[in-house]
């Protein structure tokens, strides 16, 4: 047998192991050197090809950084599994059933000869599970690497039972081919990934794959679905709703497919009815939940890496999430995992970060960025600030450049001394030198009674320092910042456009001074003065004029319920709709929705095309958006305006939005004036496939003439 030594890489291991079912040859060394790891389907099928008539059976199984390789010689009983990381065998975690049904020869080898129950033999090969994410391309232009159903089809793989499909709208698949594939493919599992706007596509896949003869069974996910669990329950009786983080679900399932388990020992999903035929009870049914699955406890969340290179073939960029969940309870935030927190061990991360650099080395013409998709980098614990540098290290010495975000309590505290802060100086410019690009950082206001109603435990205080020491390092920042909310007054409205506008937020890069002296600096008014750079903080926030959203479950839609200003529920984007407190505010909200619905398809293709560039032409990208921004701060200018031209007590609704749609046609006009100037210099920066899709972008963003919602239509029935 072989010995470890002998093979290098994944692909000589993979050579050494076919030798011993067919002859090598020049052919087959350059058919296998092609075949790519990342994607095992196409891997199987491609090795099927290559031993046609000297194999009765190939598997491909596994995670991406530990493929396991079975084959059945044909004419024999006796299995070859290889591992083709090289790591012996006895050092794998097989499940038990694994244990129990497949007796390794060699186990201390990568290598061994096998032999294997029938019953070992049924579950490497199913169940047979797709993994379909869904997608409105006409409101997101540009893909991302589709974690959530990656992440699920390692929770697959890593049980070695089955074989998971995957398929995503972002990247070619329609509402056609994933009720086609749901029908034709001998599915067992189909699952559905959903997030808020896509209930008409979810519906609409649902009702052909329940309509079959012989329908899979059928999951979905997603956060939309959560929040619609009843409704979705009601007109689909058979589905199962994943209420948590579906990597624990999707294992169930697959034990549910061999009878391990029973469907009411699932973790994290809601069904209709009891466990066991139980009738229907509360309002034409029962809603029966399996213990729940918070997103902080799972060890494992890297993904697969199948769909990246389609990703990358599409103009698209690459995520990664190193921590789930976040360290704070905000009250507009609905999800369970609120107040928890956990970060993957760094010491996990390198065999997937290799895999992911294998493939950036296959695009040259892709920037080598990373999007860490963690709501919170940093986190918490006295291990938090070693574990991050040691996790951006490793995507340092990878070549990587990344992005990430974080809360502002990470970098500014008015309860630590200025020892502290001096060490989060020292931190952030050590996660500069390790290639952070940007950092978003969600300060959501900058009135310190809106940050109170909204839960966030920052002060404007707070944020204030916090904006001023990043730029002082030469962080690059994103900030989120919500604009307008159904319980904010006239005061706050006008408190939060001075904040927008203020010119002494954003300071010089200053890598000369100590982190000591940028830490004193930020503090004294004469000093920020001195480095100010002038610009108004607006330019640094991600998205302009974006409203609260009351969704469902969360605690700030709870305070609008008890103010008595809730209206119905609205399940596909699982929100409830609500009125504002004060009229003339919810006017400027429902026109400022207006404003960002028509541009956002133009401001989205400008912000991905940014995330796939590098060197000055990703500056010009960002320049340019600051010119929508620009536009958008005059209107808010114009809406604090007209708020105080009317009475709150004299509801005036039809005036108030006459004036303002005026403004809103005069500013998109001299918004395209702006652009037309902006863009030909852009276009000839750019590389040419970026530029031909900014240009069909901006053409569609010129001819749209009217004022609509992107979301106003809601096939939910509601």
């Amino acid at each position: 047998m072989p010995s470890l030594s002998t093979a290098a890489t994944s692909h000589n291991r993979l050579l050494t192991a076919l030798a011993h079912v067919v002859p090598p040859s020049h052919d087959l060394r350059d058919a296998v050197r092609s075949l790519p790891l990342t994607d095992p389907n196409r891997m199987r099928e491609l090795l099927t090809r290559l031993l046609v008539g000297t194999a009765e059976q190939v598997v491909v199984t596994g995670t991406v950084e530990r493929r396991l390789l079975a084959l059945l010689p044909a004419g024999s009983q006796t299995w070859l599994l290889a591992d083709l990381s090289g790591r012996p065998h006895r050092d794998r975690p097989w499940p038990q059933w694994a244990r129990q049904g497949i007796d390794l020869h060699s186990p201390g080898d990568w290598l061994s000869t096998a032999s294997l129950s029938a019953d070992a033999r049924r579950r490497l090969i199913r169940p047979k599970i797709l993994l379909a994410a869904l997608y409105h391309p006409e409101h997101f232009p540009l893909p991302r690497f589709p974690l959530g159903i990656s992440d699920l089809a390692r929770a697959v793989r890593s049980t070695l039972s089955g074989q998971v499909d995957l398929l995503d709208m972002q990247l070619g698949a329609t509402l056609d081919t994933i009720p086609a594939d749901a029908s034709s493919g001998g599915y067992d599992i189909v699952g559905l990934s959903a997030t808020f706007g896509q209930h008409d596509l979810l519906t609409r896949v649902l009702d052909h794959a329940s309509a079959l003869p012989s329908p899979p069974r059928l999951v979905a996910g997603g956060s939309l679905t959560a929040r619609n669990e009843r409704l979705l329950l009601e007109r689909y009786p058979s589905l199962l709703i994943a209420r948590g983080a579906g990597e624990p679900t999707i294992a169930d399932l697959v034990a549910l497919h061999h009878g391990d388990i029973d469907l009411d020992q699932v973790r994290g999903i809601g069904y209709a009815g009891a466990p066991r035929g139980g009738g229907m009870a509360v309002s034409r049914f029962r809603v029966r939940r399996t213990p729940t699955v918070a997103n902080r406890v799972q060890a494992d969340t890297m993904p697969e890496l199948d769909l990246l290179p389609t990703t990358f073939a599409h103009h698209g960029v690459a995520q990664l999430e190193t921590s789930r969940g976040c360290t704070n309870y905000c009250s507009f935030c609905p999800r369970g995992h609120k107040g928890a927190w956990s970060g993957t061990a760094p010491t996990e991360l390198p065999p997937i970060l290799d895999a992911i650099s294998e493939v950036f080395d296959q695009h040259p013409e892709v920037a080598r960025v990373l999007y860490l998709v963690d709501e919170e980098f940093i986190g918490r614990g006295p291990d938090a600030v070693p574990r991050a540098l040691a996790v951006s290290a490793a995507l340092h010495e990878r070549g990587f450049q990344w992005e990430t975000s974080c809360r502002i309590d990470q970098v500014a505290r008015l309860d630590r001394d200025r020892g502290w802060h001096a060490d989060r100086v020292r931190l952030w410019r050590a996660l500069l030198s390790h290639g952070l690009r940007r950092c978003l950082f969600g300060i959501e206001s900058g009135v310190t009674s809106v940050l109170e109603r909204f839960n966030k435990e920052t002060t404007a205080e707070q944020n204030t320092l916090g904006i001023r020491t990043l730029s002082a390092l030469g962080v690059p920042t994103r900030f989120t910042y919500i604009t307008f909310d159904h319980l904010m007054d006239e005061a706050e409205l006008r408190a939060t456009h001075a904040f927008q506008g203020r010119r002494d937020l954003l300071l010089r890069p200053l890598p000369h001074l100590s982190a000591e002296e940028i830490a004193d600096g930020v503090r004294d008014e004469a000093f920020v003065a001195e480095h100010s750079t002038g610009q108004p903080f607006y330019t640094s926030i991600s998205y302009m004029l974006v409203s609260m959203e009351c969704l469902i479950g969360a605690a700030y839609t709870k305070q609008v319920q008890a103010a008595g200003l809730a209206g119905p529920p609205r399940p596909s984007m699982g929100r409830v709709d609500a009125e504002f407190a004060d009229w003339r505010i919810g006017a400027c909200s429902q026109a400022a929705q207006l404003w960002v619905d028509r541009n956002f398809a133009l401001d989205y293709t400008l912000k991905s095309v940014e995330k796939v560039l590098g060197g000055p032409e990703r500056h010009r990208v960002r320049q340019t958006r600051e010119v929508l921004k620009r536009s958008a701060f005059d209107l808010l200018t114009t809406m604090v305006r007209q708020v105080g031209a009317h009475q709150v007590h004299h509801k005036e609704s039809t005036a108030l939005a006459e004036a303002l749609f005026s403004f809103m046609d005069d500013e998109v006009q001299r918004l395209r004036t702006r652009l037309d100037r902006a863009l030909p210099g852009l276009a000839r920066a750019l590389p040419a496939k970026h530029a031909d899709l900014l240009h069909r972008e901006y053409q569609r963003w010129t001819a749209t003439q009217e004022w609509r919602l992107i979301n106003a239509a809601d096939p939910c029935g509601t």
